[in-house]
């Protein structure tokens, strides 16, 4: 392969990103926001937010998860906010694989710190993960409201209290739009508590 083919490439795959980053905008604009004030209200109560992903999106649920208690917006001075990534426990997520199932990392998290009224964000391309839909079930039974950031899986909107869907099929554009999804709730929610 040469470099102009390469060069091409760069742009083309540039504007497939932005074209599913503006596609997901103008059609779930409503839901991040509606997410923002969701949040928003669980951390003024005195809740937390959990949040949960494989893979990239376990990296993403840290990621989000730092910003919350660290701060996003150079702007803003504020408190940290209660968050936890379950996916960054390495010694729980490698104890609890080996003695129970790896389907089960999460949910038994949400089960030993979960709180009504907390939140939980998850965070998949697919929606087809066994411990992202055990971990739905268990908040749920635990009235944890849950937040989802997927793909164009509607299988789970139906189990969550609120879904954000990226409207592709392409991973890494999901995942490319998950990210600016995730940094505009934490803007939000910096804007609607600090502001």
């Amino acid at each position: 392969m040469n470099k102009n083919k390469l060069k091409a490439q760069v742009e083309n795959y540039i504007k497939e990103s932005n074209s599913v980053s503006s596609n997901t905008a103008k059609i779930a604009q409503e839901k991040i926001v509606e997410a923002s004030f969701l949040i928003s209200k669980t951390l003024k109560s005195g809740n937390k937010i959990m949040i949960c992903g494989n893979g990239g999106s376990a990296s993403d649920a840290g990621h989000l998860a730092a910003e919350f208690t660290n701060k996003f917006s150079n702007s803003i001075v504020r408190k940290g906010m209660a968050a936890i990534s379950l996916s960054s426990d390495s010694t729980f997520i490698t104890a609890h694989s080996n003695d129970f199932s790896f389907d089960t990392i999460f949910s038994r998290q949400i089960e030993s710190i979960g709180q009504k009224d907390d939140v939980l964000i998850l965070i998949t391309t697919s929606g087809k993960s066994k411990n992202i839909i055990k971990a739905i079930n268990q908040a749920n039974n635990m009235n944890i409201n849950t937040i989802l950031l997927t793909g164009n899986n509607n299988h789970l909107n139906e189990l969550t209290t609120l879904t954000v869907n990226i409207e592709s099929d392409d991973t890494q554009h999901i995942q490319e739009s998950m990210l600016k999804i995730e940094h505009l709730l934490i803007h939000f929610v910096e804007q609607i508590i600090y502001n």
